[in-house]
């Protein structure tokens, strides 16, 4: 399975970003999570098959309808089986 981190940034947050990310990639049947983050951004973690994941990151590129998207920062990493059942919402904790 491919597993991406991407960072959104720009006019993310305040914005249904989260809800919206989370919709599509129930939709894509992907799993990960998506969460705001103290500096503004958005960090989307999301695991699944390569051409799902792309889709979903393709996807956050422009996001939620009234998200503005300035950047979308990706990076591969290595998925853990069994690390995700679900995409879910995640709170921020300053310590993450």
């Amino acid at each position: 399975m491919k597993k991406i981190q991407a960072i959104a940034s720009g006019k993310v947050q305040g914005v249904g970003f989260r809800m919206y990310t989370q919709s599509k990639a129930e939709e894509l049947g992907v799993v990960g999570f998506v969460q705001n983050l103290i500096d503004g951004t958005v960090k989307i973690i999301v695991a699944g098959e390569d051409r799902k994941v792309d889709a979903l990151v393709n996807w956050a590129k422009s996001g939620s309808p009234a998200a503005e998207v300035n950047n979308l920062q990706t990076e591969a990493m290595e998925y853990q089986e069994g690390e995700f059942d679900r995409f879910e919402i995640r709170r921020f904790r300053p310590n993450q």
